[in-house]
């Protein structure tokens, strides 16, 4: 077969969110493409002089004669987008990401395009934001002089499968605010998020003030219990606490965690603690333009530490023109305890369950316990220290896992006892109910949290587990797209539950890249390398199978097949079996 070795500009591009989109009613998702492939992409490339290589399903590869000419194209049809997603429903727009790269190509006989410019065009694409167009630098060198754009500077980033960091500029055009010009946004490393049309803010981790690094736990307990309020309400869009605290300790400007993390408002401050008295400073900054819209300082007594945040929250509230019904101001109402010491072990436990290790999880389990004991009615303090007895179960990191999975059920019934109103509570009792294998209950109480907490990404991150277990692969992949929204810098673990959706439809090449993408984020899985063997044993990749399989066990010698049969609450044991036949292809299992 022939080839050619060129230099070409190649534009990437594909939908934002497709499996959610298909998994709601892929008729019309696929007529939709159809009809904007019609009127708008085709013609659009057409009139920049690119040809298309070839279509990937949702996206599709373009060769151009120049980048001006890829650019010119991109921005086009973002804004053309904008247009036609005007009035449409936020959960079913089509919005798309685009990745621009002049390279080194080879251009086989048949006119497909092979080498380093096209996979560092792909990667670039994965990495824009919704709307955005990201750009190498050997890109935006040819354009940045001849055409009137504003961009941001993403820095030096990895790319996957890429040897050598690649420098990146974005461009966000794909919102009606930028419609005429391109803005400064800046797309993040993680998959890309749509926009919110509600009030959208991010709560950063308030800065400890107290000269002792170890009261960081009070201050991000702060934080964490201010995200909280606010994400009970259903008129805003709050970004979950595992994205925020990823700012912690970093030196950045508002605008830039405002296009990271897709909200329009930004909360940041302080907390010192002396003694028995507190001083909490707060002040909320639009992200577009920079400007403060609130600020206030708070001296208080640590007793009076709950009418701190319902103040904060309260005014943040009240600075937003946020028009709440009396239902959503007793949701605002701090429900914790009016014990201080209590709260304080609460505090500290919290944090330490988040790290998620054996011994920070059995430390936190006597700081929550202590919480229970001085306050017994203190129901997030029950619902975490159920969480620890269920971290003991699926790891094995108690004696006896049956009886940590019923003192998981006995704590998590305890705190919805304690209060009905608690979301945290019905989140714990939901994942309890799940490995007990009561499927049904399970996605009742992770619904029950999700409503009375609409911003909760963990709850949809529940509810997508229960429904994966139960079956219902693509209402669980839908789940954990919103989560995703909520949480741009989600755990790791979502990937593999997502790959285990696509596993369950057969799937196996989606299910490959998102492993592939978790054991990267997390070289130490052992799960995550079980199931990739059992889709290479599926794909007919035997040597990479066994390959992986003896990486399982390099990382933990002790993984078993039987108890993660024996743990895992499918519903239907056929779709256990179905990951016990990839690795007997592969001649890894009997």
């Amino acid at each position: 077969m022939s080839e050619i070795r060129k230099l070409a500009a190649i534009l990437a591009a594909d939908v934002v969110g497709y499996s959610r989109l298909a998994g709601a009613d892929e008729e019309r998702i696929l007529a939709r493409l159809r009809a904007l492939r019609s009127d708008l992409i085709d013609p659009t490339i057409a009139v920049h002089h690119g040809r298309v290589v070839k279509r990937t399903g949702d996206g599709a590869l373009v060769e151009f004669r120049s980048v001006v000419d890829a650019v010119r194209c991109a921005i086009e049809v973002q804004n053309g987008m904008v247009e036609r997603n005007d009035g449409v429903p936020q959960d079913r727009r089509i919005e798309f990401r685009i990745g621009i790269h002049l390279g080194d190509v080879v251009e086989e006989s048949d006119g497909d395009l092979m080498g380093d410019g096209v996979n560092i065009a792909s990667r670039l694409e994965g990495v824009a934001a919704a709307g955005a167009i990201c750009l190498s630098e050997d890109a935006y060198r040819q354009v940045k002089a001849r055409l009137d754009l504003s961009v941001s500077d993403l820095g030096n980033k990895q790319l996957k499968n890429i040897a050598e960091p690649i420098r990146i500029y974005s461009l966000q055009v794909g919102s009606a605010e930028t419609k005429a010009a391109a803005t400064s946004q800046i797309a993040t490393s993680q998959p890309a998020t749509a926009p919110s049309p509600k009030q959208s803010i991010a709560v950063l981790p308030f800065a400890n003030m107290s000269g002792d690094a170890e009261q960081d736990y009070f201050a991000d307990g702060i934080s964490e219990d201010i995200i909280t309020a606010l994400s009970k309400l259903r008129q805003l869009f709050v970004i979950a606490r595992n994205s925020s605290f990823t700012f912690k300790g970093r030196n950045v400007h508002v605008q830039e965690v405002g296009t990271n993390l897709g909200v329009r408002y930004v909360l940041e401050g302080s907390v010192r603690k002396s003694g028995n008295r507190v001083r909490i400073t707060a002040q909320l900054i639009d992200a577009t333009t920079g400007g403060h819209i609130w600020a206030e300082r708070f001296d208080r007594d640590l007793t009076d530490i709950f009418a701190v945040q319902d103040d904060v929250t309260q005014q943040i509230v009240d600075a937003l023109a946020v028009n709440l019904t009396e239902g959503d101001r007793k949701r605002l109402v701090p429900g914790q305890t009016g014990h201080p010491e209590a709260y304080d072990c609460f505090l500290r436990g919290r944090e330490l369950w988040h790290r998620l290790t054996k011994q920070t999880n059995s430390d936190a389990r006597e700081l929550l316990q202590h919480a229970v004991e001085l306050d017994p009615n203190f129901a997030s303090a029950h619902a975490f220290l159920a969480l620890t007895h269920g971290l003991d179960y699926l790891n094995r990191w108690s004696a006896s896992p049956q009886r940590s999975l019923q003192q998981a059920e006995e704590a998590a019934m305890l705190a919805v006892a304690r209060d009905e109103s608690d979301p945290v509570a019905h989140w714990a009792l939901s994942v309890v109910r799940l490995y007990s294998r009561q499927h049904d209950r399970a996605i009742g109480e992770a619904e029950r949290a999700i409503s009375l907490n609409p911003n909760f990404a963990e709850g949809q991150v529940s509810l997508g587990e229960a429904l994966l277990y139960s079956g219902r692969s693509h209402e669980a992949l839908a789940c954990f797209d919103r989560a995703i929204i909520l949480n741009p810098y989600f755990p790791d673990i979502v990937l593999h539950f997502q790959a285990w959706a696509w596993f369950q439809l057969r799937r196996y090449e989606e299910a490959v890249e998102l492993l592939v993408k978790r054991v990267s984020r997390n070289p130490v899985t052992d799960v995550s390398r079980a199931l990739l063997a059992a889709c290479y044993g599926h794909l007919g990749r035997f040597e990479e199978a066994r390959a992986t399989w003896q990486e399982v066990l390099r990382v933990n010698p002790d993984f078993s097949l039987e108890y993660r049969r024996k743990v895992l609450p499918f519903k239907n044991p056929a779709d256990f079996d179905l990951a016990m036949e990839g690795l007997c292809k592969a001649g890894i299992a009997q």
